[in-house]
């Protein structure tokens, strides 16, 4: 296993039982909470590191293994196209970029203040890197269990997202953070391939 995707892995592991361990107290530092608001200064205030560690926590064991499984499975291979150093860069910056997405989301609705947890802005970042860099590569849906090139995956899933995220269908999961991930790595992307919107 490459280095970076093994040093991820691990990561998440040991910051899922250090919450075990901590519990509320590791999360009201280290979670991505939204920015401090009038009606409710009870809540943990927003600091700016937690862009970052939120994307080390997860809610709960089943959270932690699908966001590790999709990281184990299609991190690998977009460790060894893209190389270990630029493969990190990338991860943090999906990582980021779902983090400012859903802050831009908590910021413009009136739902009660909630923190977001989790590393699926990154996977959902490595999906879409997969998807681009191995398009007619079989990735196999999980259910219903349908075999689909790599490319029409990620698009398939982002409608998903994007309809979950404005219908507010399934609450309870951060639907914009995923969308930013996907976003923050396609652009990343471009950017590093001098593709639109950034080719000459």
């Amino acid at each position: 296993m490459p280095p970076v995707t093994q040093a991820l892995l691990g990561l998440n592991i040991i910051a899922f039982a250090l919450q075990g361990m901590f519990g509320f107290g590791l999360e009201a530092n280290f979670a991505l909470w939204p920015p401090a608001q009038i009606n409710h200064p009870q809540i943990p205030h927003f600091e700016l590191w937690q862009v970052l560690t939120y994307g080390f926590l997860h809610g709960n064991f089943w959270h932690l293994a699908f966001n590790m499984l999709g990281l184990w499975m299609l991190g690998r291979d977009v460790e060894r196209a893209l190389g270990s150093r630029r493969y990190l860069q990338y991860y943090l910056s999906c990582v980021i970029t779902a983090a400012l997405a859903q802050l831009a989301v908590m910021s413009l609705t009136n739902a009660p203040p909630y923190p977001t947890v989790g590393a699926s802005g990154g996977v959902f970042g490595v999906l879409l890197a997969y998807g681009l860099l191995f398009p007619r590569r079989i990735v196999m849906l999980l259910i219903p269990p349908i075999p689909l090139p790599a490319r029409w995956f990620v698009i398939i899933y982002g409608l998903i997202e994007l309809f979950l995220g404005v219908t507010g269908t399934q609450s309870g999961v951060a639907h914009f953070a995923h969308l930013g991930g996907l976003a923050g790595g396609f652009f990343l992307l471009q950017y590093w391939r001098r593709r639109w919107p950034f080719s000459r």
